[in-house]
């Protein structure tokens, strides 16, 4: 099919999975699990910290101009995401001296993306596919906040850290129309995008299912 109405069939097959990743229940402020908000933040960190060095390994060892440009300014927004995040919670009393975001190791999605090295893979999973994800758990972590009277932590997310993502999304999406022009670049695309999805939900199932975390934000 054509570039524009692969990139259309791609995002109208992202979407039936990422309306799985926000049931409207899951809008309310519950209080199953461990909810604080300096948990929430603190997951953030590692979401944020995992998106700059993937940006930032795909950058040095892609050859795309255009890519190492998108990629750059993705690293270096989820860079400065992670220092608000981290003055935020200093501005809550929370002391973070000691807190290595990556002592558990990186997480099955950075993994994951970390093995692809394919450009239209790459974008197809990462600023097109990770950050619509981003967009959706972001959107769920500000209503937390607006019902939980979290208000400046909603500001810094609706205002600074959610225009960002939804940025590097759209970034995604223009380099998927150079890049996804073939059958076979269509459909290591659409491999690339689905796995990231299925394995986005399978976290979120298993963060819920053995702490009750819901509403991180970040993916």
């Amino acid at each position: 099919m054509d570039v524009l109405t692969f990139v259309e069939h791609l995002t109208a097959a992202n979407q039936e999975i990422l309306d799985r990743l926000a049931p409207a229940e899951t809008l309310m402020a519950e209080s199953a699990g461990d909810l604080r908000l300096d948990l929430l933040l603190k997951i953030a960190l590692k979401n944020e910290l995992e998106a700059t060095e993937l940006a930032a390994r795909w950058l040095v060892s892609s050859d795309d101009i255009e890519v190492k440009l998108a990629l750059a300014r993705q690293a270096g927004d989820e860079a400065k995401h992670y220092r608000l995040i981290a003055e935020h919670l200093q501005a809550l009393g929370v002391e973070l001296t000691d807190f290595d975001p990556l002592a558990q190791g990186y997480g099955p999605l950075f993994n994951y993306l970390d093995t692809l090295t394919d450009p239209v893979e790459r974008i197809a999973a990462g600023p097109f596919t990770r950050e619509a994800i981003a967009v959706v758990k972001n959107q769920q972590f500000i209503d937390w906040c607006v019902a939980g009277g979290h208000q400046s932590t909603a500001t810094l997310y609706r205002d600074i850290i959610q225009p960002d993502e939804a940025y590097h999304h759209q970034l995604g999406r223009g380099l998927l129309l150079r890049l996804a022009t073939t059958p076979e670049a269509q459909e290591r695309a659409s491999q690339a995008a689905t796995r990231t999805l299925e394995l986005a939900e399978e976290l979120q199932h298993l963060a819920l299912a053995k702490a009750g975390v819901h509403h991180a934000p970040g993916c």
